[in-house]
């Protein structure tokens, strides 16, 4: 039953594929529409990101939520997993060979770590001006600080994403998102309405409007959920490794 279903989603999905237009040959009229329009309307010149936090925001948000949702998700049956207390978590490989993390690891991922903290914050706060945004920039982030992770610092990478201020992180990324469209509402405007100033240099760090507040609250949450489901995974392994607490 599996095989005969699989094959008809795959014939099902390479039909769908032969309808497509070549490559380079968009036939619909949204593209060229939108790239006429876009930055004498928003005045940002990363039009990836006008699509993703103006036009389509009401999608964005939703997909904001999808991970918010899954990085809940994971905390809240991970958390009530350790909480049960019946029993205490067994290791199913403790002839597991786990070698300390090597120096050239360990110099590598710390040398990384300031970097990356560097780009991924750039990619969140610009994305009016280049092709880059918050959920780019909030992935980013979150590497920095799974590196300190892999660099064998598995308390320090605690200490820097405490479960509390992550949890808190996370939330004010998505509620932040949501009240920019609020905040329009209030003012009689429609749901993600562009009501800050423009600015007058296209392209500037200061122009677009909400589009580069959006794009910063996205950042946070994205590196928070990442954080989160990284944190609650190792605590996981560290809990069964351990045979509990």
């Amino acid at each position: 039953m599996f095989f005969a279903g699989a094959a008809g989603l795959v014939a099902f999905y390479l039909w769908g594929l032969l309808g497509l237009p070549g490559f380079g040959n968009y036939p619909g009229p949204y593209g060229p529409a939108i790239l006429r329009v876009a930055v004498a309307q928003t005045q940002a010149t990363g039009v990836v990101s006008a699509v993703n936090f103006e036009y389509r925001g009401f999608d964005t948000v939703g997909e904001e939520f999808i991970l918010f949702t899954a990085a809940a998700g994971t905390a809240i049956v991970l958390r009530m997993l350790r909480g049960e207390g019946e029993r205490s978590p067994v290791d199913e490989a403790r002839d597991r060979d786990a070698p300390p993390t090597s120096n050239a690891v360990r110099t590598i991922a710390l040398l990384f770590t300031g970097p990356v903290v560097v780009v991924g914050w750039w990619l969140a706060s610009h994305a009016q001006t280049n092709p880059s945004g918050g959920f780019q920039g909030g992935v980013v982030l979150a590497t920095a600080f799974i590196l300190i992770y892999l660099a064998g610092a598995f308390l320090t990478f605690s200490k820097l994403s405490p479960t509390d201020v992550t949890d808190a992180v996370e939330a004010a990324g998505a509620g932040g998102f949501a009240a920019v469209g609020l905040a329009a509402l209030f003012t009689g405007l429609p749901y993600l309405y562009n009501y800050l100033p423009l600015g007058q240099i296209p392209g500037a760090v200061s122009s677009s409007g909400t589009i580069a507040l959006i794009s910063f609250f996205v950042g946070l949450e994205v590196a928070a959920a990442f954080l989160l489901i990284v944190s609650e995974l190792l605590e996981q392994t560290l809990l069964i490794r351990h045979g509990g607490r």
